[in-house]
């Protein structure tokens, strides 16, 4: 793909070119042409970032949703839009967003690249975390422009959703000389670009969705064993310790540890285990996954020495017998 294709997008009011590439998209001056975009998908993703690239100028024409919900959230986030099909999207659109479950992307783009609905010059973005711009390949070979925009961000499907996009960091993944227009969209719909090479895309999702969707169903299970124990308001009493945990884990990674396995109190982790078993079926299993891992962090760290990780490694051992 070459820079004169990126130019069948731009406009008078697009993006000055700076010899073989774009001008800096952070400028103010540089912003990209004002765009119709569709949106192919509207469930908590697509209908907020079509909202974010309306507030920047654009203009969002047409999307496709086939739930009663995802309708829902286009009228609430995108009121007026036609709702069409996806072939009638893409019909309608200089910038298409295709904000449809990972699993289900592929089969999309292969679709809509079959029956000619890609046009050359159009830029075809998707929102996958897991993919980078191959999956885009049918797409590309009809001569459109890819791009993946992912937001690392949980996403409501309300308009809460727009105040939250503002910093959010996007792990952006495109042929090189489309990076400057890529960035510049990021930035339009305030978030922050971050570069994920092709090749790691799939490493750089999973270590997403391992913290914060495990994130999840631990604090879940927390909540769960202080309303067991009489705790009225166990968010009230969790959320500033998980606050400060959290705060302190970004900052100082495994130094920030504290508790019993930093401590080496096996003893405290086996009646940890005894009350367990008597309240939940599945929390103790997550539970001692979850203190192994610190056991062997915490040794490989130096928080514990090796005879207190075994000692803590033999309770765990023995309460999962």
């Amino acid at each position: 793909m070459s820079t004169s294709d990126s130019a069948d997008f731009t406009g008078s009011d697009g993006f000055a070119p700076l010899g073989d590439g774009f001008a800096d998209p952070a400028d103010p001056g540089n912003r990209p042409a004002r765009l119709a975009v569709g949106v192919v998908g509207t469930g908590r993703v697509g209908p907020a970032l079509g909202a974010a690239l309306q507030l920047a100028g654009h203009r969002v024409v047409a999307a496709s949703g086939v739930s009663t919900a995802s309708r829902r959230r286009a009228d609430a986030l995108l009121p007026g839009v036609r709702i069409v099909t996806p072939p009638q999207v893409l019909a309608a659109a200089d910038l298409v967003l295709l904000t449809v479950p990972d699993d289900a992307l592929a089969d999309l783009v292969a679709g809509l690249a079959s029956t000619g609905a890609v046009r050359p010059g159009q830029l075809v973005v998707h929102t996958s975390g897991a993919h980078g711009v191959a999956v885009l390949e049918p797409a590309t070979r009809a001569g459109a422009l890819p791009l993946a925009l992912h937001p690392a961000m949980t996403f409501t499907g309300t308009s809460v959703d727009l105040a939250r996009l503002a910093g959010c960091p996007f792990g952006v993944t495109a042929p090189e000389e489309l990076r400057p227009v890529a960035e510049a969209l990021v930035v339009e719909m305030g978030g922050e670009p971050e570069w994920v090479p092709e090749g790691v895309r799939p490493l750089y999702h999973t270590a997403l969705a391992h913290g914060a969707n495990h994130l999840v169903t631990l604090v879940a299970q927390a909540l769960e064993l202080l309303r067991t124990a009489g705790v009225a308001e166990p968010g009230r009493l969790l959320g500033p310790l998980l606050g400060a945990a959290l705060d302190n884990s970004l900052r100082s990674g495994d130094a920030a540890l504290t508790g019993p396995v930093a401590r080496g109190d096996a003893g405290t982790v086996r009646r940890h285990l005894a009350q367990l078993s008597t309240v939940s079926p599945d929390i103790p299993a997550a539970y001692r996954a979850m203190a192994r891992a610190t056991a062997q962090r915490a040794l490989a760290n130096g928080t514990i020495d090796e005879a207190s990780a075994a000692a803590l490694l033999d309770v765990l051992n023995e309460e999962s017998n």
